[in-house]
């Protein structure tokens, strides 16, 4: 069985350090890099393609909301022609910095608020969908398991794959557990580890009370924003390669090839 490592990367801001990035892109499979709307600038978005690339890891894009200020965590009530251009305009400044090392963006994942109004409005989630069909029908659109954006995705028939979250518990209708709470957060690798096989291996998600809900998972997201990240990444894909699981790049997966 085939499994996909992301990882939200690229993300130099006051919020956030690019400390770990080079560290992480040895572990991962897929990197999800900041287009410079909420973090990151050019130089940071030619690093991490450099070292992926070397890594053979895919590269994906991680628009956001134009919001440094708040790291793109705001939520913003925009047009669907404001979404779009918001889509098509972080790929593109990506795809060039790729085409410049001769790569290309492979993948598309929204990033913070953005994605989590989208994920529970069908409306936004269709603009998203739409903008990545205008870009290429065979850019993969990552999104979270059982999200509006997996249904919008199904609907206009995109490559899709479905993610779940290694360091986040779930709560009982399969929304992630609010931040605000203090067991929304997993910073113990041992217990990440063992999450996080467990979903791939039942394609369940696991809640927190113990319930388990059906759903596709393609991918698993490490964030590497975390004390522990860089532990909790390593213990997962040591796990999962000792259980048998195969990891590939998103573009490389037999499910989009």
């Amino acid at each position: 069985m085939e499994i996909n490592i992301n990882c939200d990367l690229g993300e130099k801001s006051k919020f956030h350090s690019i400390e770990n990035d080079p560290e992480l892109l040895n572990i991962v499979n897929s990197a999800n890099i900041a287009c410079g709307y909420h973090a990151g600038d050019e130089e940071t978005m030619d690093m991490v393609i450099k070292i992926s690339k070397s890594n053979g890891v895919s590269i994906g894009a991680h628009p956001s909301f134009k919001d440094k200020e708040n790291f793109g965590r705001k939520k913003m009530n925009l047009s669907s022609s404001e979404v779009n251009k918001l889509i098509i305009d972080q790929y593109e400044i990506l795809q060039a910095v790729a085409q410049k090392n001769n790569e290309n963006v492979t993948h598309i994942k929204p990033h913070g608020a953005l994605n989590n109004m989208a994920c529970e409005d069908l409306d936004l989630a269709t603009t998203i969908a739409k903008s990545i069909n205008d870009i290429d029908k065979n850019i993969i659109f990552l999104v979270p398991t059982g999200s509006k954006m997996e249904l919008a995705a199904k609907k206009l028939n995109l490559k899709i794959a479905c993610e779940i979250f290694a360091d986040r518990n779930y709560e009982d209708d399969g929304n992630l557990v609010s931040r605000s709470k203090n067991h929304a957060l997993i910073t113990d690798p041992k217990i990440a580890k063992k999450h996080v096989l467990n979903m791939v291996k039942n394609q369940a998600l696991s809640c927190f009370s113990g319930k388990q809900i059906p759903c596709e998972i393609d991918s698993v997201c490490i964030h590497g924003d975390n004390q522990n990240s860089i532990a909790t990444a390593k213990s997962i894909k040591e796990n999962l390669l000792s259980n048998g699981l195969i990891l590939k790049p998103l573009n490389k997966m037999k499910k989009f090839n």
